[in-house]
Parts: C-alpha cells; structure tokens; sequence
C-alpha cells in the first residue's frame, strides 16, 4: 500500500523526490504525490490529511503532536531568504501604510518579515493580503500591491518585472543569529516507520546529486515557464547539505526560529522534545 505525500512543484522538491517518487531508492515505500504550493499543505498537515508533506518551518507549532520533523529533504540554507520587492527603492519604514502581498500567513517567508519588520518598520505594516506565489511579483508590478514577499525562484527573476528589492529577510536573519534559515521541513505522521523515511529521502537526495540528468524531465514537467538556466540556480541554492540532513547547525536554526517567534507570540511554543527525531 502506498503512502500519501505532497510537496511542491518547484524544482528543488521534484528533484530531490525524483528517485524516491518513481521507485528509483531501494527499499523505500511507495508514494502517491499530491503537488501543491506551501499554503496548501500546510493546510493539509494541519488537518492531518496525508502521510508525508513538505511544509513551512513556521507551521510546525501546530502540527507537531501528529507529526515528527524529518532530518532530510527539507530546505534550509545559507543565502536563500525571502526578498521583500517593490516597484521603487523605498525604506523599510514606508511600508507601515503600504500593502504587502505574502504567500502565506503560515509560511516561514512571512514569520521571517514579521520578526524583521518588528524592528525595521515602527508601527506594523499597513495591511497583509495573501496572494497566491505567482501572483505575487505581477501583483507589485502592476500596483495591486505595494509590495511582495517572495521566496524561491523570484530571487533569480524579479528584476524582469522591473522591481526592485526592498529588503533579504534571510541576510537579516543570517546577521542577527549567525544562523542558516529554515524555510521548508519535511514531515511525517509519527505512527509511520520515521528511520526508514529519513533513510529514502536521504538516499532520493543522495540519487540526485549522483545523477542530475534522471530527474531532469521530471523538473521540467513541474516548472512549467522557469528557464532551464533558473531551474538549475533554484536547485543549487535550495537543495544542499541541509537537505541531506539538517545536522547540529539545522536543528539550532529550527530551534531559533520557533523561539524566538514564540517569544514574541508570534507561535505556539513548542517542547524541545517534539523537534528531535528519533535515535538521534
């Protein structure tokens, strides 16, 4: 019988999942793939509805009892932030009377703004709209918004829509905590055999890195409009040593991450033991 798993149509995820998805690791159970943006699943995590899904570092707080946060196949790095745009050079302290587009008001793109606009923009933003991740930068570009939070491949091509980065959520971040940023995890219902998941994400990652041209149509397939050229740029920021496993300077980040969101109310706050993965 297979399991249920969702993640992202974005080119760091189908080619990390390539080999697993299509029976390639050795050992790893089959898997039915659902693909949604990160809005979506983390809406499916929080309702308990499929086995295995990729969701926002800032959502874990409340999936947390159901599901266990696996070491690898997620995305956390090192200069891979969220960008905050707009159409001119504007200061972070005009944005408290202007409109913010966001992906998601679970996302860790968002928790991420809000812990930097506490400090960089006295009196709050003026109003948050949750715009779908490709309706983002058209929606700046054509004045619906003032300004977009955006993540993944809009780093490599916002300057085609003639805007202009405002702030680097990740540089802030990486300034403030000397940290890498988690931006998506990998999580698991905690009745599943949880090493032997870790194990086929692990090796599906470790497939790809061996093999980058098995997945490539499959990248492709998903990316719909992205140039060869930005899948590559997307895969090679986005998919590397934390996606194998997130290791000692991961799960500090996580770690970071929740509680310094918690302390500021941001989050639920979560009980150390609830991170940690079992056997390790």
């Amino acid at each position: 019988m297979s399991l249920t798993m969702a993640y992202s149509p974005c080119p760091n995820d189908t080619f990390a999942f390539h080999a697993w998805t299509h029976g390639l690791v050795p050992g790893a159970p089959p898997v039915e793939v659902r693909y949604a943006d990160i809005d979506i699943t983390n809406g499916l995590a929080e309702q308990g509805a499929l086995d295995i899904l990729k969701i926002s570092y800032a959502a874990l707080p409340w999936v947390l009892d159901e599901y266990a946060l696996l070491p690898c196949g997620g995305a956390l790095g090192r200069g891979c932030g969220p960008l905050v745009l707009t159409r001119d050079a504007a200061a972070p302290a005009d944005l408290a009377d202007r409109v913010v587009a966001v992906p998601s008001e679970r996302s860790t793109a968002y928790l991420l703004f809000r812990l930097w606009a506490a400090k960089a923009v006295p009196g709050g933003v003026g109003e948050i709209r949750v715009l779908p991740f490709h309706e983002i930068m058209p929606a700046v570009r054509d004045g619906v918004v003032d300004a977009g939070l955006v993540i993944h491949e809009a780093r490599f091509t916002f300057q085609e829509y003639g805007l202009t980065c405002l702030a680097d959520m990740g540089e802030a971040w990486e300034a403030d905590t000397g940290l890498p940023i988690p931006l998506g995890a990998i999580v698991a219902r905690r009745s599943l055999d949880l090493p032997a998941l870790a194990a086929a994400a692990r090796a599906s990652v470790e497939y790809a890195w061996a093999d980058p041209a098995a997945s490539r149509a499959y990248v492709q397939e998903h990316a719909q409009e992205m140039s060869a050229t930005v899948q590559e740029r997307h895969i090679g920021l986005y998919v590397n040593e934390f996606t194998r496993d997130l290791g000692e300077a991961g799960y500090a980040a996580v770690r970071g991450l929740l509680t310094r969101a918690a302390d500021e109310g941001l989050v639920p706050g979560v009980a150390p033991e609830l991170l940690a993965f079992p056997g390790r």
